[in-house]
């Protein structure tokens, strides 16, 4: 069991009293490496539920202050990712995942609609550029993409956005591993597939699907050599042990996601979730912070539910660890920043956009 206090131990101290596989030393987190700095926080490769839930409650500073070491080891604490996503193909899901308007089996039962036209995706691609986004995703509703002409569609979409030197990224629900190579030859660079929710929590939310089913996909995507984009929604009713088994649940994965969105609840008349309890703003924060912390090289997204935080809520999640956020007066079905309030935020913090990697 990890020690509350989180000591910031000396390096001879971890050295002589850890090995690969163990750690003696209860006043550290895990036994591989030093971070940041002046202070040797040493992390581990996988956490249990016990160790990643007391770093989630630690003293709230004491927390950001340990996320933040671990973030300015692995990035530039002044530089913020921007992806833009539109909904390509809309409504009449048959998945009853209950905080979505776009399954059939919720009462605001939105229409399906035809899937949107190559030159749209094109048009709405530069014009994210244009604001800064460096990632572009696409997203079908449905529980799997099985119509070869509109998955052929997707294949030109990712080919289009990727020739105007974006990173790509798709979520169409369940592939197969054929499917997910020719993703990866349109040049796909992401694929999202969020788990949602703790396993223990999951059959609150979804009965269509199990989370293993996900689970499947990402290791799916990932054999295809696509980078994993998969995080979960908060304030559904879940708590925050649920929330924390969560991100424990992707850390451990053989491969972590290079990209874990964290939504919080936009919550839609007529889901079952819409009388949910939100989450704490601070309570957030420390989810921010503990991602950050069990997966220090992956991108953590402050995703829908965005335009609910404060300017200095983001700002404290960005501090924790948050590098990636969603620009666009839209997601998906769900509102997001207004124009022009990104700008002014990335001033007063200093912000600069990350550019696309090559």
């Amino acid at each position: 069991m990890l020690n509350k206090e989180l000591e910031i131990s000396k390096h001879e101290e971890l050295t002589n009293k850890s090995d690969d596989s163990t750690c003696n030393n209860s006043n550290v987190i895990g036994c591989n490496q030093d971070l940041a700095n002046n202070s040797n926080i040493a992390m581990k490769h996988s956490y249990t539920f016990e160790e990643a839930f007391e770093i989630f409650s630690l003293p709230f500073f004491k927390l950001l202050r340990t996320a933040h070491e671990v973030h300015i080891k692995y990035w530039d604490e002044q530089a913020v990712q921007i992806s833009d996503i539109l909904s390509v193909k809309t409504g009449g899901c048959s998945e009853d995942c209950a905080y979505c308007a776009q399954s059939v089996r919720n009462g605001n039962k939105m229409p399906r609609q035809p899937m949107v036209d190559i030159d749209t995706v094109i048009k709405k691609a530069k014009e994210a550029k244009e604001r800064g986004a460096s990632r572009f995703c696409m997203s079908t509703a449905g529980r799997c993409l099985s119509n070869p002409i509109e998955f052929d569609k997707i294949c030109k979409m990712v080919k289009a956005v990727h020739d105007l030197g974006m990173e790509t990224c798709v979520t169409i629900g369940f592939l197969t591993n054929e499917q997910a190579k020719k993703l990866k030859e349109s040049g796909l660079d992401y694929y999202n597939h969020n788990v949602d929710t703790s396993p223990e929590f999951y059959g609150n939310i979804v009965t269509t699907r199990t989370i293993q089913d996900r689970i499947n996909t990402i290791e799916i995507v990932q054999n295809a050599g696509i980078n994993v984009c998969s995080g979960g929604i908060v304030g559904m009713g879940e708590t925050n042990k649920d929330r924390v088994k969560m991100l424990v649940l992707l850390s451990n994965l053989k491969t972590p996601p290079r990209c874990v969105p964290l939504n919080k609840l936009v919550k839609i008349p007529g889901t079952r979730v819409d009388d949910s309890h939100p989450i704490d703003d601070f309570d957030f924060i420390r989810l921010i912070a503990l991602a950050r912390i069990l997966m220090p090289k992956s991108y953590v997204k402050i995703a829908a539910g965005r335009n609910t935080l404060s300017e200095s809520t983001q700002a404290l999640c960005m501090f924790a660890g948050a590098n990636a956020l969603f620009s666009g007066e839209k997601l998906l079905t769900v509102e997001n920043i207004k124009d022009g309030k990104d700008i002014n935020l990335f001033n007063k913090l200093n912000i600069v956009l990350e550019k696309k990697s090559e």
